[in-house]
């Protein structure tokens, strides 16, 4: 071999070590950084000389090392399964927060629990039920009244500010989306351009993408890919989000507007008049897909299809596309109520029924159920609104009538209401008032047998007008009342003046009859308590639940990372082990280098 080669090939081998200890160095300088990846370099044989030839091989002879390649030592397979269940853990985390919240709301954990509040109502009926015609007893049933609405309409508007909290988060996230899709872009570009030709690889800039795959795994639920130019192609929730060249914004909506535009498109002008049922909040979309929502919230949650996967599903779900009230909980008809006393079963009656809660249900169990807000909303609404109306049906008692045109009405029973105390001798005031809607107008009506009468006519709630219902926000003590307690009706409508024992009967009896149902699944039906206790049951069951859930993946992330700090962990110790070996490398190199230089020189002398 040619002295001259054997220098190059000492050469090549200091030029390694020292490649090598440089790698080594940038690894101990970033043992502290976060998301920085170990770096190793591999040693390729240089080229070799070909000197003759063998019956079966060539004869050749190498000519040094060189510096393969310098690459991250990463585990594919544990990034993926990592960025999938960090984003299970967000999910489920996110609605065990809501659930926290809802029951600081309710003040069952700490302060002033709204129990205390069902309590006092029930007793002071009880003791308007020893003095009715004590103004002391009025005063009390109407001030605990008061109470009771004002707390059912702080936890409505504190859940309602809650779910707008969210909407803050969701906008938040959304931003952040946006930044993460830009910064890919730019450093697909910058790592391509680095890594054209083969000669280098952008570990670096590696380690920053990475970074950001990690945090978008927490967001949503992702897919990608990386092509031979060293791009890198990432899907959300199915959709492209970031591509060759670019990446696709997403940006948020009213909801309302959303579904304005949708229905638009299929040629169906939206109804203003549902308040109840209108949307609320912000909605993520991709203008690039026409507006489509980047969360299909009409698919519900599972593992099996990764659709419980991200905060932002997390923070949608928990949050829910309206504000629920007592009307989104259907209930499963009765054979009964269809059968009429002779024994005639309605069945085309019962079929329609039957099938309508079908549908009702499938709504409940998509966008009600599913949501913490959402289902809290609807099941308090359903304790309030029951509360609410059988107190107010015992004061003022309602009857069905046939008017001429055949269609029915209720109307105020003013041969069973009782009366107030007052000069008027008042009936028809019901202790709690819808806010936009008087309970009663006035009117000359037609019966069907001709009879023209004056009847005070009960304006029916209408499931499709918020502002009709006895709910959540649209519920106050009747100011006649507040004002004049003999308003309040308790006494027989006969003119003795004689207050009314089967009215105060009937509220007592009302608390300790179960007349509430919980779910349209749920078997058993509960007395006011009991239907309360069961919900704040059923919250505290559920915030387990989730709970678990998320302590669980939390665990299971926990050791997916560490299996892969396993792999791309710098070890300082290893490190330094390192920096040693190829230390010793370097001066084998350099005194191989000597060697041969001695050996050229006494040739050289001697010639």
């Amino acid at each position: 071999m040619p002295l001259m080669q054997d220098l190059l090939v000492g050469v090549s081998g200091l030029n390694v070590a020292q490649r090598s200890i440089t790698v080594t160095a940038h690894n101990l300088s970033n043992v502290e950084t976060e998301g920085f990846v170990r770096q190793q370099i591999i040693q390729d044989p240089s080229h070799y000389n070909t000197i003759g030839y063998t019956a079966t091989n060539y004869l050749q002879v190498g000519i040094g090392v060189d510096t393969g390649a310098v690459y991250q030592a990463r585990d594919t397979f544990l990034d993926r399964q990592y960025r999938t269940e960090i984003g299970r853990e967000s999910f489920y985390s996110t609605q065990y927060a809501a659930v926290q919240e809802i029951e600081e709301l309710f003040g069952e954990m700490n302060g002033v629990a709204f129990q205390d509040n069902l309590e006092q109502l029930w007793y002071s009926v009880q003791e308007l039920a020893k003095d009715p015609t004590s103004l002391t007893t009025r005063a009390t049933l109407v001030e605990t009244a008061v109470t009771f609405a004002d707390r059912t309409e702080s936890i409505y508007k504190m859940l309602k500010k809650y779910q707008t909290d969210l909407d803050t988060q969701i906008q938040t996230m959304v931003n952040r989306f946006n930044q993460i899709g830009e910064e890919i872009v730019d450093l697909n570009d910058r790592i391509c351009k680095a890594e054209t030709g083969g000669q280098e690889n952008a570990n670096d800039l590696r380690d920053r993408r990475n970074e950001l795959l990690d945090e978008l795994g927490t967001m949503a639920r992702i897919t990608y890919k990386e092509n031979a130019d060293s791009r890198i192609y990432v899907n959300v929730e199915e959709v492209p989000f970031v591509t060759e060249d670019t990446y696709f914004k997403m940006t948020t909506v009213r909801s309302a507007d959303l579904q304005a535009t949708q229905l638009a498109a299929q040629g169906i002008i939206a109804d203003t008049t549902e308040t109840n049922t209108a949307l609320t909040g912000l909605v993520p979309v991709w203008p690039a897909y026409g507006y489509a929502e980047v969360v299909n919230m009409s698919v519900l949650p599972t593992s099996e299809q990764n659709t419980d996967v991200g905060g932002l599903r997390g923070l949608l779900l928990t949050k829910g596309i309206k504000t629920g009230n007592y009307t989104d909980i259907p209930y499963e008809p009765k054979i009964a109520d269809y059968t009429a006393a002779d024994g005639t079963f309605d069945k085309p009656g019962y079929d329609k029924a039957m099938a309508q809660f079908q549908t009702d249900y499938q709504y409940y169990k998509t966008y009600v159920d599913s949501s913490v807000i959402v289902n809290v909303q609807s099941q308090f609404d359903t304790l309030v609104h029951g509360i609410v109306t059988t107190i107010n049906d015992i004061l003022c008692p309602n009857k069905e009538v046939t008017l001429a045109d055949g269609s029915k009405v209720m109307i105020l029973d003013e041969e069973n209401a009782p009366i107030g105390m007052d000069v008027n001798r008042t009936r028809g005031e019901a202790l709690f008032n819808r806010k936009s809607e008087p309970r009663y107008t006035q009117k000359e009506i037609t019966l069907e047998d001709g009879t023209t009468m004056t009847a005070l006519v009960y304006n029916q709630e209408d499931a499709r007008n918020n502002y009709t219902l006895f709910t959540l926000g649209e519920i106050e003590v009747n100011p006649l009342i507040k004002e004049n307690l003999s308003r309040l009706p308790l006494s027989m409508n006969g003119g003795t003046g004689d207050y009314d024992a089967s009215v105060c009967n009937k509220l007592i009896e009302a608390w300790q009859n179960p007349q509430l149902i919980l779910t349209p699944t749920s078997l058993s039906v509960d007395t006011f308590y009991e239907y309360y206790n069961e919900l704040i049951g059923a919250l505290a069951t559920r915030g387990e639940e989730l709970h678990t859930i998320s302590e669980n993946q939390q665990v299971m992330t926990g050791k997916i990372d560490d299996q892969r700090m396993s792999v791309t962990g710098v070890s300082s110790d290893e490190e330094l082990t390192n920096l040693i070996r190829f230390q010793h490398a370097y001066n084998a190199s350099s005194r191989y280098i000597n060697v041969v230089n001695e050996m050229i020189a006494t040739i050289i002398e001697r010639l």
